[in-house]
């Protein structure tokens, strides 16, 4: 091999390094996962409640009570209540949380009252464009643009589980059900 031929071995490697590093600089970050949780099933469970009423009447009170929260009711009978709630935290993300409610009949006339949010998490996914100038006889030069936002692309879901959320939800059903 010649020293040319050595040289231009060297630049097509510097070139490769510096395209590898310069795609290294523009590539998107992704947040590392949370460590796992494992499910753990206890009979402290925030996630219910028993009420000295009918399961119709806890439903009633649940969907009042989400009504009362500013949630979208999507579906609600007897037996089972559904809201939903909508949250821009930040410029380029939306939440949606959906609390379900399950008044199920207990002994007599009593019910136990479930309840379970989930929460998924949106982000906003933008577009790659690029403009290219080119002039016949010369070549061409392309050149990266930001793009324009394509649309909102779900990046998570997930059960809420923080008891302070479940205290007050069931607090409030407590007062609903107080005013029947």
């Amino acid at each position: 091999m010649t020293v040319q031929g050595i040289g231009r071995l060297a630049r097509a490697g510097l070139a490769l390094a510096l395209g590898m590093v310069l795609a290294g600089c523009f590539r998107q970050q992704v947040a590392p996962l949370k460590k796992f949780e494992p499910e753990v099933f206890n009979a402290a469970a925030n996630f219910s409640r028993h009420y000295e009423t009918a399961p119709a009447q806890a439903c009633e009170a649940a969907r009042r009570v989400l009504l009362g929260q500013g949630y979208v009711i999507s579906a609600a009978t007897d037996a089972e209540v559904t809201g939903r709630k909508f949250y821009q935290p930040q410029a380029e993300s939306h939440v949606a949380l959906e609390l379900r409610v399950v008044c199920a009949l207990q002994a007599g006339d009593a019910a136990v009252v479930y309840a379970a949010a989930i929460q998924d998490i949106y982000s906003l996914r933008k577009g790659k464009e690029s403009a290219s100038l080119g002039v016949g006889g010369l070549g061409s030069l392309s050149l990266p643009l930001d793009g324009g936002s394509d649309g909102m692309v779900k990046t998570g879901t997930q059960t809420v589980t923080e008891a302070r959320f479940y205290r007050s939800f069931f607090d409030l059903l407590d007062e609903q059900l107080a005013q029947q």
